[in-house]
Formats: structure tokens, sequence, C-alpha cells
């Protein structure tokens, strides 16, 4: 019997040394789960990417665009237990594999959304606290994702003091452009860094609201490591010299 051939942009699963992960081509690793701990981070740019709570440590709502295996989605859900959490996704079929993933059933704190993102977030202005980007398809950061349009109305978005988290896993022209037009669409500029191991870069942003100094954020640091299964003074580490030069507002967070 013939095997069907896949489609480009169709996900799938591989289960292989007690790990799950979900691809779009056998090149395009979106998410990886360890079976035994279904809510640990593997994937280096999904820690950094948690840095937020240095900035936002107790977010009221936290929205994400582009679910994949639901890393973060799980994350917050058990570390985060003050906060909703809202995955928007447009993709049916990667919904589906939510099971495979561990990812928790809907309730009143945690919502799995099909739904065109970049729609999503003109449709839901001051929403969120926290807004976290990491959708991609087949040929990676689509563009109604990182247009100057999106980003204006992630900015939108957010309620004051709120802040976004971009995965930029794109080429150099790709992410420095997508950089450029959330500085146009933030007052606050960006603050971007390199996840552990370097290959993708976690852009962050504020509406209506000023960056910590290095020494609040180190205390911030010390003040969420038991409740965060983190190296949160790493992270602490790479904000800081990301934002070095960067305004300071003494009264933030």
């Amino acid at each position: 019997m013939m095997r069907r051939r896949r489609r480009p942009d169709e996900p799938f699963l591989c289960q292989e040394r007690g790990e799950v992960s979900l691809h779009f081509g056998m090149s395009a690793l979106q998410s990886r789960m360890r079976s035994a701990e279904p809510n640990r981070l593997v994937l280096d740019y999904t820690r950094a990417m948690m840095a937020f709570v240095l900035l936002q440590p107790q977010p009221e709502h936290v929205v994400m665009i582009g679910l994949g295996g639901g890393s973060l989605a799980k994350y917050c859900h058990a570390h985060l237990p003050g906060s909703r959490f809202t995955a928007v996704e447009i993709n049916p079929e990667v919904i589906a594999m939510r099971g495979a993933f561990a990812v928790p059933p809907d309730d009143q704190r945690f919502a799995v959304v099909q739904a065109d993102g970049a729609l999503w977030i003109r449709e839901h202005e001051q929403s969120c606290d926290v807004l976290l980007l990491d959708g991609f398809d087949s040929a990676g950061l689509p563009e109604s994702l990182s247009s100057q349009a999106f980003y204006d109305a992630c900015a939108r978005a957010l309620r004051p003091g709120g802040v976004l988290v971009s995965n930029l896993w794109a080429p150099e022209f790709r992410r420095d452009e997508a950089i450029r037009r959330m500085r146009a669409a933030f007052d606050s500029g960006v603050a971007a860094m390199s996840a552990e191991q370097g290959e993708n870069t976690i852009a962050f942003a504020r509406r209506a609201a000023g960056w910590p100094s290095r020494e609040r954020l180190f205390q911030r640091a010390r003040e969420l490591e038991e409740q965060h299964a983190l190296d949160l003074q790493a992270a602490a580490r790479r904000l800081a010299m990301a934002l070095a030069g960067a305004p300071v507002d003494t009264d933030s967070c």
C-alpha cells in the first residue's frame, strides 16, 4: 500500500526516546515535550519567552498567538494559577493534537480558540496583560503576523503596562524588519535578546510603561525563583543586557 504524501503545511507528530515533537516538514520543529514531564519547557526559546514574568509577574490575562504543542500554555497554566490563558490557533489540525501534548482541557481560566490570530488581535483591544507571539507556518514567520498593521494592533490589544513577547525565528533581514516595526508600534522601544542556544531572537515591548532597572530585574528574579522552574537569574542577566541604555522607569514593576 502506497503511503499518502503529506502536504507541505500538514503538521505531524514524531515520538522517540520519551519525547513527542510537532513538525511542519522534518526541518521545521515546532514543539517538543518530554512525556514524563509534560509541563517542562524543553526548548530554550520557550524559557527565554517566560522572562516576561520579570516585567509582569502576575498577569490577569495571557494571550498566545500560535498553540503549537502548547509548551508555553501548559507552563503558564501550571505556574501562573492566578492568570487566565487564551491560545489562538488558526490550524484545526494543530488543535486536534492537543491531547498528544497533554494540553489541559478548556475551563474558566484556560481556552484554546480556533481563529486567525491577526484578526483576533484586531478585535480585542485592551484585552490582555501579556501577549505571546509564537505563530508560524511551514514557510516560517507569516507576513500577517509580522506586518506594521499587526504590531500596531498588538499594542492596542495590551492594557497599560502590558508586555509583548515575540519569538523571531526568521532570517536576519526578516527579524530586523519585524523589530523595526515593533519599535514603530511601541513607545517603550524593543528589547531583543537571544535564547540560550542563539537560534531564536526573543523581542520584548511594553505598552504605556517604562523598563525596570537592572537591580529591580534581579530582585524580581529572586522573588520568583520558588514559583518558577526557570533560571530567572540568567534571564535577568540577558534581559538587562538587552535593555542597556534604555530609559528606566523607577516606578515600573
